[in-house]
């Protein structure tokens, strides 16, 4: 089994030199690619370095700040070129579980999107405030209703793919960044008619570093839930 984890990152330098160690440690047949908007405070040259020490680390380095969709799409065009058969998409900050990536892999045996979710049996998230926390849970009731899909965390950005599905999605029409582009994703692959599972996940909030969460991103989601259910009744997806 070969599997691509895709991280995503914009000044991330103190969070990535942690956790690139953590998901490679003991795990055979396990690769990362870090994706970085060229941040300024030199997480690509983190990576870069730590890429010469070890192959089963790749960098892409965009030429500028262009968002969390895009920064995926690239990771996922990266891996589906590698041959890898998994492709997991997880955050740098470790709000994402390192050690629950063997558990969305082996799930992935026998479904096509394995999704970590923070609202499967209540509400598994640490040290968020309530704030946030009130507009995710309720933003993703919104985009459930709206849009019809049968998961519990429509917004969230851990996922195991395998390679067969990811493959199906076409990728240069995907549009949406931010939670919108989790939201696209996982709806696109719903349409496909692929078998997707959820499985709860304890989602901590950053220690270091800010997060990337801002208006433009939140009102992002509220239209483009929209924008899918009108394709999806169009029959453009």
């Amino acid at each position: 089994m070969t599997a691509a984890v895709v991280i995503p990152t914009y000044n991330e330098r103190d969070n990535i030199q942690r956790i690139i160690p953590a998901l490679l440690n003991g795990r055979e047949g396990l690769r990362v690619i870090v994706v970085d908007d060229n941040s300024p405070d030199g997480t690509s040259d983190v990576v870069r370095e730590m890429s010469h020490a070890d192959s089963r680390i790749s960098l892409i380095v965009r030429p500028q700040k262009q968002g969390i969709g895009p920064a995926y799409l690239t990771g996922f065009r990266r891996a589906l070129e590698d041959q890898a058969e998994f492709i997991l998409q997880m955050d740098a900050d470790f709000s994402h579980p390192v050690d629950m990536v063997p558990e969305l892999l082996r799930l992935a045996q026998d479904y096509d999107l394995v999704l970590g979710s923070r609202y499967l049996r209540g509400i598994t998230v640490v040290n968020w405030p309530i704030g946030r926390l009130l507009l995710s849970y309720y933003g993703n009731a919104y985009a459930r209703w709206v849009t019809g899909l049968p998961v519990a965390d429509v917004t969230g950005g851990f996922k195991c793919w395998r390679r067969e599905l990811l493959a199906r999605i076409p990728l240069d029409r995907v549009r949406s960044n931010g939670y919108a582009f989790q939201i696209e994703m996982t709806f696109r692959a719903w349409q496909l008619g692929a078998r997707l599972h959820e499985t709860p996940i304890l989602f901590m909030d950053r220690t270091v570093g800010d997060s990337k969460m801002n208006k433009r991103i939140a009102l992002e989601a509220l239209w483009i839930v929209w924008w899918l259910r009108w394709q999806r009744w169009l029959r453009r997806l």
